[in-house]
């Protein structure tokens, strides 16, 4: 089941490594179908890296086989942007969605946690919340402004 109105969508999603792509896609067409004529909803590049590792993190921490619920929203204006949300069925929350200490080097050989390193990097704002079903993971992205095409 998927709903769709002018400024969200939300779509259901397989509990499976197959919906990191689909997740990628969604993301792409929901932003290029929200945004205005002066400003896209956000970086859709960026909105698609950080969802897709939201929904691996999901898929691969979340036990059973409940849908994962993917949210984008267009933020209003006068700052704009997006907010992207993944829901699941863990009520455990994500790891350590704070500012990493600079001081603190990143360990180059480790396999695991750079994905919520990228969130915390590239979003203007990241957290979680409970929800009655398990938990939601969300970060927003400003908007952008778009380019203009040289006339001819």
């Amino acid at each position: 089941m998927s709903e769709v109105s002018e400024l969200s969508w939300r779509v259901r999603l397989p509990h499976t490594t197959a919906a990191v792509p689909i997740a990628r896609a969604l993301v792409r067409t929901a932003l290029t179908a929200i945004e205005g004529p002066a400003q896209a909803a956000a970086d859709s590049d960026t909105a698609e890296l950080l969802t897709a590792e939201l929904v691996a993190n999901a898929v691969e921490h979340t036990p059973g086989d409940e849908p994962i619920e993917l949210v984008v929203e267009l933020l209003p204006a006068p700052g704009g942007g997006c907010q992207i949300e993944v829901h699941d069925g863990g009520p455990a929350a994500p790891g350590d969605l704070s500012c990493p200490d600079p001081a603190v080097p990143v360990d180059p050989w480790q396999e695991h946690g750079r994905g919520l390193l990228l969130i915390r990097a590239l979003s203007s704002d990241c957290g979680h919340r409970p929800t009655p079903h398990g938990k939601a993971v969300w970060f927003t992205l400003p908007a952008v402004p778009t380019q203009r095409r040289p006339s001819d």
